[in-house]
């Protein structure tokens, strides 16, 4: 008896996103070939997990949710589809036990990334899941998708297709945005991209150069209306680190950077503390006596508020708000993530390209942007999963049609 031939579908693109779509196909019944320009699938996602891999965050579900800002009202529902710990969940399925952070950031026990993603390329390889690497996307030619190989031009014909091309980001580790003329030329509407989750660019003078590399704890950033109590390090170029990262997005809308350098004391308590007798020491040795700043902030301080006020209220009050800048973002390709890509408009509820039938988005290429802290990864993921399982969907009533 002649068995019908599996439905291809075809995945470009091999990070989180791209996988987690290439899984859903797959278990779904289709013939699954991913399409990877590296030369190894999964490339961000290890850089991410040298630092220690945030999966995802565990907090209550409203509240996640909101980490998307404006994206939120049609994430939601994908989120909520597989949220924080429907990602726990699957990462213990994979063998990778996790842990929750004091900040309710979610890892695992061994901190990196390649174990976990070991353990998923097995697992699609299981489910027959083919894995093309150095196929570079090039567009459609006459139905089919074009890529540049090693082999020379490969065009591949699928009956479902989902990009998962990353954003702008890392173009070293394959997010480099090139995709994006072929969807404009398609008429699919894009987003500008933008740096998201950037570090801070500064011109320091001389007298900062002792501190670098040196941490900026105990602080609270602010940029118009985002905040953060997250750290930084003090870098020869700037400002790096989750807490500036998640306060860049002020500074890109144009909103100047304040550092309230004492945020668990009033600006009252500070000058009470500034107006004890001083005697003979200079006001830097007193300041260092009565509010123990530290190298960092100290240099900080000196950087942006000389000559310093001698009342101790105008004083406080500098403290507690102080200018740090001209700042300028990171360049976009320096950041950690992008915003911009895909609208939502130009897609179906199912991720589906209204433009192109068949053709669905995931990842970071959608125009959504969310801080650091495990958001980025859970709607990858979640997004991939949506994408692919719509896929399969749109085969499915084709077939039935």
């Amino acid at each position: 008896m002649t068995q019908t031939p599996k439905p291809t579908a075809l995945v470009i693109g091999a990070g989180p996103a791209g996988l987690m779509a290439a899984e859903e196909l797959a278990r779904a019944g289709c013939a699954v070939t991913i399409a990877e320009a590296k030369p190894s699938a999964g490339r961000k996602l290890l850089m991410a997990g040298k630092s220690g891999l945030n999966l995802t965050r565990d907090q209550p579900f409203d509240a996640f949710v909101t980490a998307y800002d404006e994206a939120t009202p049609w994430l939601k529902p994908i989120i909520a589809a597989f949220d924080a710990e429907a990602v726990q969940a699957w990462a213990r399925d994979l063998g990778q036990d996790v842990f929750t952070g004091t900040t309710g950031r979610v890892f695992p026990k061994t901190m990196k990334a390649s174990p976990l993603l070991r353990a998923w390329l097995g697992r699609l390889a299981t489910l027959g899941v083919t894995l093309q690497t150095r196929w570079r996307w090039t567009g459609w030619n006459d139905g089919k998708a074009t890529f540049d190989t090693p082999e020379g031009r490969v065009d591949f014909a699928a009956d479902v297709t989902v990009l998962a091309l990353g954003g702008a980001s890392w173009s070293r580790l394959g997010s480099d945005g090139q995709w994006a003329g072929v969807l404009q030329s398609k008429g699919v509407t894009l987003a500008p991209f933008t740096p998201a989750n950037a570090g801070l660019r500064l011109d320091w003078s001389p007298h900062m150069a002792p501190v670098f590399g040196q941490p900026l704890k105990g602080v609270a950033f602010q940029a118009g209306p985002y905040t953060s109590r997250g750290e930084a390090v003090i870098t020869k170029r700037g400002l790096e680190g989750g807490g500036i990262y998640s306060i860049s997005r002020g500074i890109r809308e144009g909103h100047a950077l304040m550092v309230d350098l004492f945020p668990d004391l009033s600006a009252n308590d500070l000058a009470t503390r500034l107006a004890r007798p001083r005697g003979k020491a200079s006001w830097a040795n007193h300041l260092r006596k009565v509010l123990k700043p530290g190298p960092a902030r100290t240099a900080l301080l000196n950087e942006f508020g000389r000559p310093l006020p001698s009342d101790p209220g105008a004083l406080a009050t500098l403290i507690k708000a102080l200018p740090v800048g001209p700042v300028q973002l990171a360049p976009l390709d320096e950041a950690i993530s992008t915003a911009g890509g895909v609208t939502q408009g130009a897609m179906t509820d199912g991720l589906m390209l209204r433009d192109l039938p068949g053709v669905f988005c995931a990842g970071e290429m959608l125009d959504w942007e969310a801080p650091t802290g495990g958001y980025l990864l859970t709607a990858c993921l979640a997004t991939g999963r949506w994408a692919g399982r719509s896929a399969a969907d749109y085969l499915r009533q084709n077939k039935e049609d």
